[in-house]
C-alpha cells in the first residue's frame, strides 16, 4: 500500500514540474505584446532608403535668383562670378525705363567677363533666354584682365598727353583745352582731364561733330567723376557710335568697357564705376 502511494506522488510532481517548464518556455500573449519591436538589419536598410529618397539632395550650387532692382542684379553678378580678384562692379547702369539689368558671366584665373544686358522681363544671371536679341539687349561689355605687375598693366593703356603732341588747339569750356589731329580721313579731338586722357572721333567731312562731342564729354565730366586710374585711363568717344572704349588701370588689374554704342552713354557707365 505504501509503494503505491509512493509512486502516485512521484507521479504528480512529474506532471507539475512539466506544466511549469511549458509556462515559462512559452509568453503568453500579454508578454508578446510588452516586447518591443526591434527591425531586423533588412528593415533598417530598407528605411534608410526610403530616407534618402525622400530628403532632398545636399548640395553647395547657389542658384541664382533673378532680381527686379539693379542692386540685386549687381549682387547676383558679383555672386556668379566667383572669382579671387580683387573687382569692382558699377553702382547701376543707363537703361530704358519699364526694362530689367540682367548679364552673363564668365571667369577664368586671370579675368572676367560681364556681358550687360536690359531685358523686357525679370531674367536670372546667365540666362539661356540671353542667347535670344529679342529677349534682351546689350548695354555693355566688362572685361577685367590682371596683368603679372603693374607695368605689363600700365602698357595696355593708350595714354598721351595731348598738349605734347601738337595739332590745333580748340577751346572745350571749363578751362580746358583740346587738341585737333587729322589724317587717313578721321579727325580726332584729344584733351587730358587729371590721370585721363580722351579722344573723339569723326570723320575729317563732319568737323563739327567731333568737336561737339567734345564738348558735351567735358561738361558731362564736370559733374560726374571717372573712376580714379593707378597710373593711367584713356577713353575713345566715336561719333559714328563704333568703336567706343574706355579702358583704366588699377594696379595689376586693367578695365575695359565696349560694346557701348552712344558715346556719352559709355562715359556714364564708365563714371558708375566711381566709388
Amino acid at each position: 500500500m505504501k509503494k503505491i502511494i509512493f509512486t502516485f506522488i512521484l507521479l504528480s510532481f512529474s506532471i507539475i514540474s512539466a506544466c511549469t517548464d511549458k509556462e515559462e518556455s512559452v509568453p503568453n500573449k500579454q508578454q508578446e505584446e510588452q516586447q518591443p519591436n526591434v527591425p531586423n538589419k533588412s528593415q533598417i536598410e530598407e528605411h534608410e532608403s526610403h530616407e534618402n529618397q525622400q530628403a532632398p539632395p545636399k548640395t553647395n550650387t547657389r542658384n541664382t535668383v533673378a532680381s527686379n532692382t539693379q542692386a540685386g542684379a549687381l549682387k547676383n553678378i558679383k555672386d556668379q562670378l566667383k572669382t579671387d580678384l580683387p573687382i569692382i562692379l558699377p553702382i547701376g547702369l543707363p537703361i530704358t525705363k519699364g526694362s530689367f539689368l540682367t548679364a552673363t558671366t564668365n571667369a577664368e584665373t586671370n579675368q572676367v567677363e560681364v556681358l550687360f544686358f536690359e531685358s523686357k522681363e525679370v531674367l536670372p544671371i546667365n540666362d539661356i533666354k540671353l542667347k535670344n536679341s529679342q529677349t534682351a539687349t546689350i548695354i555693355a561689355r566688362l572685361v577685367v584682365k590682371q596683368y603679372p605687375n603693374a607695368k605689363e598693366a600700365n602698357e595696355q593703356i593708350s595714354y598721351q598727353n595731348f598738349s605734347q603732341n601738337g595739332g590745333q588747339k580748340v577751346d572745350l569750356g571749363y578751362n580746358i583745352k583740346g587738341y585737333q589731329d587729322a589724317g587717313a580721313g578721321s579727325l580726332w579731338t584729344g584733351w587730358n582731364e587729371g590721370r585721363w586722357a580722351l579722344a573723339t572721333h569723326t570723320r575729317t567731312e563732319n568737323p563739327e561733330a567731333g568737336l561737339k562731342l567734345a564738348k558735351q564729354a567735358v561738361q558731362f565730366l564736370e559733374t560726374h567723376m571717372l573712376p580714379i586710374p593707378k597710373q593711367n585711363g584713356f577713353a575713345r568717344l566715336d561719333v559714328y557710335k563704333s568703336g567706343n572704349i574706355i579702358v583704366w588701370q588699377d594696379e595689376k588689374l586693367v578695365y575695359t568697357l565696349d560694346s557701348i554704342k552712344e558715346p556719352l552713354k559709355a562715359l556714364e557707365i564708365a563714371t558708375s564705376f566711381y566709388h
